[in-house]
């Protein structure tokens, strides 16, 4: 890698992880000028149809940055302004679509967008009333996106069914009903003022997903056919324990801190490299994404002043060593990096050079690296 990008200045190396994903995958839309989102694939196919649409990748593209822009990096929340308006159009001017995690997801970063100042720096969270200069507020303290947020909040909602005992489904077909969906949602009621049914849905995944035995948070629950019952679907995936922890640790209270404390320990035990603090990782594709998603919220634990002490270190030990990991496995590629599915093997291992690349491991890594940064700076 070149001499210049400095090996232990943690800023410099999510800085530089930004510049390879925008380098390597930001586009217009359909070619339209105004534009801008992440292509699924480097180098981009060359087809007259647009590619397939990956609405939930985009949400963590937004997310990262907004991570970006809490960092201090330039024109960062106006390339997340420009990527909302990017989802929407490439959507078909919704906001909504057939999978509630996906717009579970998007409410979280566009939130987070939301609550940024116009300077891109940290601001205050903003009601949760969705419009412009409600309750007397001035408007240009109101939300940015007031119609997108509304829609995402009606329609997670909508999916918040006393079905199962409660939760979230999964999509419109109303089959299953899974962790992905209710546990971002959970953090998002929880930060925009819905406690209640936040605290409802976290009380449900502790209930029926949560696995006593492994202190981890199992997939989903779905009917078992017509003649009735369910069946759980038992996967363990790392960024299912994610947004579970945002939520308890959103919420508070004893009871959501003990859990989150335990949480992060039985991550530490059984979602890591044996004889590391390594996270695991799952592959590529959509698996690609999930144990970024799951550092940015060990990064909120690891600053948080809500947990004991052992509980805030071994978050912060999570996302550094992983975040050490995926930096030292990277490979160089037209003056930028290409990061390992992997972070214990080479990058160049798994996309030897003139090799697509997905965008999904690739935007893992650039969150992990982020995250790095807010443990660094301890940065709520």
């Amino acid at each position: 890698m070149p001499d210049e990008e400095p090996l232990h200045d943690i800023p410099a190396r999510a800085s530089h992880a930004a510049a390879s994903v925008t380098a390597a995958f930001a586009r217009p839309v359909f070619g339209l000028p105004g534009t801008r989102l992440a292509a699924v694939q480097s180098p981009a196919p060359r087809r007259i149809l647009p590619g397939p649409w990956h609405y939930w990748w985009q949400a963590h593209y937004v997310d990262a940055l907004v991570d970006a822009a809490l960092r201090g990096a330039p024109d960062a929340a106006a390339q997340a302004q420009l990527a909302v308006r990017s989802i929407r159009l490439r959507n078909g001017l919704r906001a909504t679509n057939w999978f509630f995690d996906d717009m579970a997801w998007l409410a979280l970063a566009v939130g987070r967008l939301d609550s940024l100042q116009p300077d891109g720096r940290p601001g205050r969270t903003l009601p949760d009333t969705y419009q412009e200069g409600d309750g007397g507020a001035p408007a240009a303290k109101a939300r940015p996106h007031p119609q997108m947020m509304a829609a995402l909040t009606e329609a997670l909602r909508s999916a918040h069914t006393p079905e199962f005992g409660g939760g979230l489904f999964w999509n419109r077909k109303r089959t299953f009903k899974n962790t992905p969906a209710t546990a971002p949602a959970a953090l998002h009621f929880a930060r925009t003022g819905d406690r209640e049914r936040a605290q409802s849905l976290v009380d449900w995944l502790n209930a029926v997903l949560l696995d006593p035995q492994r202190g981890l948070y199992l997939d989903g629950i779905k009917a078992a056919g017509p003649s009735g019952g369910t069946v759980l679907e038992g996967a363990v995936f790392t960024y299912n324990q994610g947004p579970v922890l945002g939520a308890l640790l959103e919420l508070g209270g004893p009871a959501n801190l003990s859990r989150a404390a335990e949480l992060i320990a039985a991550v530490r035990t059984r979602l890591t490299h044996p004889g590391s603090a390594v996270l695991l990782t799952h592959g590529t594709g959509d698996a690609g994404l999930f144990t970024g998603i799951l550092c940015r919220y060990l990064a909120l634990a690891a600053v948080s002043a809500t947990l004991p002490a052992e509980a805030r270190k071994q978050a912060a030990e999570l996302v550094s060593s992983t975040a050490d990991a995926v930096w030292a496995g990277r490979a160089a590629r037209n003056g930028h990096s290409v990061f390992s599915p992997h972070p214990l093997e080479p990058a160049g291992q798994h996309y030897p050079a003139g090799a697509a690349v997905g965008l999904s491991t690739q935007l893992s890594a650039w969150i992990i690296l982020e995250a790095a940064v807010r443990v660094e700076r301890g940065q709520s």
